[in-house]
């Protein structure tokens, strides 16, 4: 069986500072994916106590080994996620 490496979706946010110049850069923040019984959700900011909470979770920004079952639940998961966010290991 295959496996593969799971890398979390993202959002681009900026302006990154108070410089004009820095209203053209944008930031990569990674945002992580829970799993609740067959349910998907995505997020920024959860406590410790919300990630306890749930089945399996998947750290934002973060790269994490994935199985094909795993594979197949985050893609029908409608959280966004497609084939480009995997890589076959």
């Amino acid at each position: 069986m295959t496996t593969y490496i799971f890398s979390t979706p993202y959002v681009e946010e900026g302006p990154t500072g108070g410089h004009r110049l820095f209203y053209f850069y944008k930031l990569r923040q990674g945002l992580t994916v829970t799993k609740t019984g067959n349910t998907y959700r995505t997020g920024r900011f959860f406590t410790q106590d919300q990630l306890d909470a749930v089945d399996k979770y998947y750290l934002g920004g973060h790269e994490t080994e994935v199985t094909e079952e795993e594979k197949t639940g985050l893609i029908n998961g409608g959280i966004g996620v497609t084939e480009a966010n995997f890589r076959a290991i």
